[in-house]
């Protein structure tokens, strides 16, 4: 089945979040679109697990739903903010979760509580949204963890989107998503000599399509480098 065909919402895979895999499955919406704006998404009781924003073109058609990954330390605001600038004006659906630690699972002791976080918040979104099509993006230990999942769950998101990566840790392939990747050439929290640089080559090497765009600056996500990837995101596969 492939991210954008319809599901059986009762027939989950088996849980494989220790691997890196999500269970979500795109289908059909089973609820009437909320209106526009800013989402927050929780569990019940026990806090804001997510931040999301609705642009006024979900009410009218399928869009691109973008699941936003933060950098370490950081909020599910950190991580909309990514693209909220963007999200309006492009039709993008966005979803951005707080790991469960200061950072992501797989960076601190290994897939599992996060992965089943994004599962389920996924499936929320999804009940009220028609999709027509899942990225996957994030900054610095966010955009890590985006190609960790991207490249695990190539057969859930059709494209990734890494800010300033520092690695890649898939413990399963499955499918072929598109990756764009941007860093700074003054990175000193994650120096691109020794990330990008070599992750870039190591993913084109495996058969990934990559478009990578290095500017002058530190560990940042410019302006126009956001520009750039949502015109990527527009792109036809």
């Amino acid at each position: 089945m492939s991210a954008l065909e319809p599901g059986d919402a009762h027939q989950r895979p088996v849980d494989n979040s220790r691997h890196g895999r999500l269970a979500f499955r795109a289908r059909p919406p089973v609820a009437q679109p909320a209106r526009s704006g800013l989402l927050r998404l929780g569990d019940g009781g026990s806090g804001e697990l997510a931040l999301g924003w609705v642009p006024a073109a979900a009410a009218e058609r399928p869009v691109r739903l973008v699941l936003l990954l933060h950098g370490a330390g950081g909020s599910a605001r950190h991580g909309l903010d990514l693209l909220l600038p963007v999200a309006e004006e492009r039709g993008l659906l966005l979803l951005a979760p707080k790991s469960r630690h200061a950072t992501w699972d797989v960076i601190i002791g290994g897939y599992g509580p996060d992965v089943q976080r994004v599962d389920r918040l996924l499936d929320q979104v999804t009940d009220g949204y028609a999709v027509t099509g899942l990225t996957v993006a994030g900054f610095s230990d966010g955009a890590s963890y985006a190609l960790s999942l991207g490249i695990g769950n190539g057969d859930v998101f059709d494209s990734v989107v890494a800010f300033s990566p520092g690695f890649a840790a898939p413990l399963v392939r499955h499918g072929r998503p598109r990756v764009f990747v941007s860093h700074g050439t003054r990175d000193e929290v994650l120096p691109v000599d020794v990330c990008s640089r070599r992750l870039v080559p190591r993913l084109q090497g495996d058969g990934y399509a990559v478009t990578y765009h290095e500017f002058d600056g530190g560990h940042v996500v410019p302006g126009p480098v956001v520009d750039q990837a949502a015109d990527w995101m527009d792109e036809p596969a």
